[in-house]
């Protein structure tokens, strides 16, 4: 998911090798400057929270072809995850309305590098519940009772 022509050939760099629990996804993210000389965003909104993302940005070369997605509230960040074992890999920031300098990238969590020891990483935390608010519905059970009405639906087209 990382595009390493998008960094200077003299500024430092690592490449962190990635995957998600089950191998379905695999690739390799090369970070400049290079993870320990960066902070990892730790934000505080409901995606990320319950998705446990540690985000870092990198470079968006559409290369998620593999990934399922899913979006929430505003509807304007495709989370990534696998379709296979459900783990998260991060966000897409291509087709937001943040500032130019974070539209052309992943938010790649940290959780899936290999090898990698979270405890000395250093962090940022993010106030992402101020910068987007909830869109004001109350969608508790929204899924299930619309998964639910399908399934009758189905149900009552076999019966007839």
């Amino acid at each position: 998911m990382s595009d390493t022509t998008s960094i200077p050939s003299s500024a430092p760099s690592e490449t962190y090798p990635s995957s998600c629990h089950c191998g379905h996804i695999k690739f390799d993210v090369t970070l400049s400057p290079p993870l320990s000389q960066q902070q990892v965003m730790n934000c505080n909104c409901s995606i990320c929270q319950r998705a446990g993302y540690l985000l870092v940005l990198t470079w968006h070369n559409s290369s998620r072809s593999r990934c399922a997605t899913y979006l929430f509230n505003s509807k304007t960040r495709h989370q990534l995850f696998c379709p296979k074992c459900g783990i998260s890999i991060g966000i897409d920031f291509k087709d937001t309305t943040f500032p130019a300098s974070r539209r052309n990238h992943y938010g790649i969590s940290v959780r899936i590098f290999n090898n990698i020891n979270l405890d000395i990483l250093t962090y940022h935390k993010y106030d992402g519940v101020g910068a987007v608010p909830p869109n004001g519905k109350d969608l508790s059970g929204i899924q299930w009772e619309i998964d639910e009405a399908e399934r009758l639906e189905k149900e009552k087209g076999k019966s007839s």
